[in-house]
């Protein structure tokens, strides 16, 4: 098979199959024969364990960076990546080992910390978490990903201002960070911060005006303002981006009848009509949408 090509043949070969032309099937053959060829070629084993753990094939996944492990045992990234294997394969003790040993090759290696801090999550280990990342920006305070795991660490378990601290802290390194945006917006919303709010909502549209989402919000940071027509534009326009965007399409059903009910007393066939439509796709979508069923319900009594 090899036709006097060399192993480096091989691989070039492999990585054009499978990042340019999207054949796995086949780079995975061209990389076993440059590795036939080459049994130390630490790059094949790395592009052939990432082929493998995305096709969820985790075993050969595991043998391929084990291997890698052996020919570079001073490379923590090997160790970071044999312990991505184990974590997705939820055998988050050894995942734990083996980011623990990178970080012993390296003890500056930012991306062990995060690791070991994401595995403590995953054990609900709260406090661990938090130790960890916050060694990672001991280790290097410029790391946009370590702020921003920590805001999104302290947002889910609601510390709220020590999220938007940590939120704030990755926009400063990185002021194009859609989800620190996106998510700061949400907590300036939540605390009646509503200017903020706008500002963080209006950037994200500015970076990504596709953004179905931060429409929304920004739909919804408006009606608190009693802005409604602004309020409805921004629902539209979110319901435009996705069709079945299923909180913009509640939220703008529920605007609509409120403002119809207090223009005119009760809301005419016409609007009512296009409102339970409306909320009736919701519901075809997801039936179990208790808030859209009661409003449902209102109109139609």
């Amino acid at each position: 098979m090899g036709n006097g090509r060399s192993a480096r043949d091989w691989f070039v070969e492999g990585y054009q199959l499978d990042t340019v032309k999207g054949l796995p099937d086949r780079a995975i053959e061209a990389y076993k024969e440059c590795l036939r060829l080459d049994d130390e070629y630490v790059d094949a084993y790395v592009n052939l364990g990432f082929i493998y753990l995305e096709r969820e094939e985790h075993e050969q996944a595991l043998r391929c960076f084990m291997r890698v492990t052996e020919l570079e045992s001073d490379n923590p990234e090997a160790y970071n990546n044999l312990g991505y294997v184990y974590e997705k394969m939820e055998r988050l003790g050894s995942a734990k080992q083996m980011y623990e040993r990178a970080r012993d090759v390296d003890p500056d290696d930012v991306e062990a910390y995060l690791n070991i801090a994401h595995v403590a999550d995953l054990q609900g280990d709260f406090e661990g978490a938090i130790k960890q990342y916050q060694k990672a920006i001991q280790i290097n305070s410029d790391s946009v990903a370590a702020h921003f795991c920590l805001a999104l660490l302290y947002d889910r378990y609601d510390l709220s201002e020590e999220a938007m601290v940590e939120y704030q802290r990755t926009l400063n390194l990185d002021p194009r960070h859609l989800k620190a945006l996106f998510n700061l917006g949400n907590l300036h919303a939540q605390h009646g911060q509503h200017d903020d709010a706008i500002a963080c909502f209006k950037w994200v549209l500015q970076l990504n005006a596709s953004n179905a989402e931060a429409h929304n919000n920004l739909g919804s940071v408006y009606e608190a303002l009693g802005r409604y027509n602004e309020a409805i534009v921004m629902y539209k326009k979110s319901i435009a981006l996705k069709s079945f965007q299923e909180e913009a399409h509640y939220n703008l059903a529920r605007l609509e009848y409120q403002l119809s009910c207090v223009s005119g007393g009760s809301i005419d066939d016409t609007k009512q009509k296009e409102i339970t439509e409306r909320l009736r796709f919701v519901l075809s979508r997801n039936p179990k949408n208790r808030k859209v069923e009661q409003l449902l319900e209102e109109i139609e009594r």
